[in-house]
């Protein structure tokens, strides 16, 4: 280490939450998404609970991670968390290793604990440390013959010859601990999470039906495009909600054919999003306009990017089904455009936290440009990110009108937002042919 930790230190082992990587046992239930989410928001719970042990007890923390880098779990957990990456071999030599470089660098109580036990709190931890005042040792049995918890005073060998992963690792650890004349102090019992009848049990609240993700589309005269939207959409992590704003055509028979929870609204897009969003169960908000699909994998980008806290609202790249040249040069500026602004439009899959978006009071209810306002709102409360994969809009409107006359169209409205005219005065421009494809 190259810093000197405090006498007291909490060692906390816990892995990088990339779907598929992470709480194995579960993705056949909850999917890849939300099993990786569980891992998150147990990490994240803990790591709450744990900042209170220390300020009241002059400790430090320091996260030894698995299954990403030390910038990685920087951007999630925080600039100012102590991190190191966890030593190879298996758990046993895992801890041997944290320890040592513990004490090493100068603790003198250290605690190492596990993520995933929901039950823990700020007294386990206070008498965690009163118990190694006065015992060699102290350790948390888990209710699957482990332990959630083991600290000493100094490192001590009891890791060697203990069979991992059998439900004897608590017991062998405790005869190991009186074998060499140590003494020990034993917590509570609890439970770790590790399959689904863990969280029925000790996460009653933990609705392991719901979606990680909402995906909302205004639709309105949709049904050439709308199955395409739907089913771009479709995800073991996600619930897909129609908006309707009164279509003519076969629009919403298209979408609940497709997999889509349909309902009725009053017409204009951010009546029809706000209505969606009202609706929806998701934590994670994506807004997709009726003519545009999703790139293949699209949770994934969801889930990593707010994986930041810092990150408020993430979009897709821009990009058409048109090939054509300057079709390409018009969606590499408006990439550049969106980047260097921090302004993405509608049209490439804004997503964010529903938190975030019922904080910033939903879309505005205006004629035009509801994205672009929203998006401004929001940019002054964090960071936006545009992901490095593209949603694929219709270029109907770019062809049908032409392609310099729609974004010249589309410029003058973003202009007349930056300039503060209001959404009523630009919306005579908006009806042009062309404007709304971009």
């Amino acid at each position: 280490m190259k810093k000197r930790f405090k006498d007291r230190l909490i060692i906390v082992f816990g892995r990088y939450p990339e779907p598929g990587k992470t709480k194995t046992r579960l993705i056949p239930e909850l999917g890849a998404i939300r099993a990786a989410d569980l891992q998150r928001r147990l990490t994240e719970r803990i790591i709450q609970v744990l900042k209170k042990v220390c300020r009241k007890n002059d400790a430090g923390i320091v996260f030894f991670g698995e299954g990403g880098t030390v910038p990685d779990f920087k951007k999630w957990l925080g600039a100012d968390m102590d991190v190191m990456l966890q030593a190879d071999g298996d758990i046993g030599g895992k801890m041997a290793a944290a320890f040592t470089q513990a004490f090493r660098a100068g603790a003198k109580q250290a605690i190492l604990v596990g993520t995933d036990i929901p039950r823990v709190s700020e007294r386990h931890f206070q008498e965690a440390f009163h118990g190694l005042s006065s015992n060699d040792m102290v350790l948390g049995p888990s209710l699957d013959g482990g332990y959630w918890l083991i600290g000493m005073n100094r490192y001590h060998e009891v890791f060697g010859e203990i069979p991992w992963g059998t439900n004897t690792v608590f017991f062998r650890t405790k005869e190991r601990i009186g074998r060499i004349g140590l003494s020990l102090h034993e917590l509570e019992t609890l439970a770790d999470i590790d399959t689904l009848d863990d969280v029925k049990t000790h996460m009653p609240k933990e609705d392991v039906r719901k979606a990680y993700v909402s995906v909302i589309i205004p639709a309105l005269n949709e049904e050439d495009h709308i199955q395409a939207a739907v089913l771009s959409a479709l995800d073991e992590c996600a619930r897909v909600i129609v908006a309707d704003g009164g279509s003519r055509d076969r629009t919403r028979d298209i979408a609940g054919n497709a997999g889509a929870f349909v309902i009725e609204t009053q017409k204009g897009r951010a009546v029809q999003q706000n209505a969606g969003a009202a609706l929806s169960r998701g934590e994670t908000l994506v807004f997709l306009h009726a003519d545009t699909r999703l790139p293949q994998g699209y949770s994934r980008h969801v889930f990593k990017t707010l994986l930041e806290p810092e990150t408020v609202l993430g979009a897709f790249g821009f990009k058409t089904d048109l090939d054509s040249p300057m079709m390409r040069f018009f969606e590499r500026a408006a990439n550049v455009r969106a980047a260097w602004l921090n302004l993405p439009y509608g049209d490439q899959g804004l997503f964010l936290r529903r938190e975030t978006f019922v904080h910033a009071g939903g879309f505005p209810e205006v004629p035009i440009a509801e994205d672009l306002m929203l998006v401004r709102r929001l940019s002054g409360s964090g960071r936006l990110k545009i992901v490095p994969a593209h949603a694929v809009t219709s270029g109907r409107r770019w062809k049908n009108t032409g392609l310099l006359r729609t974004f010249v169209v589309n410029q003058l409205i973003l202009s007349g937002c930056f300039l503060g005219i209001s959404p009523e005065k630009l919306a005579p421009l908006y009806k042009m042919p062309g404007a709304s494809g971009r």
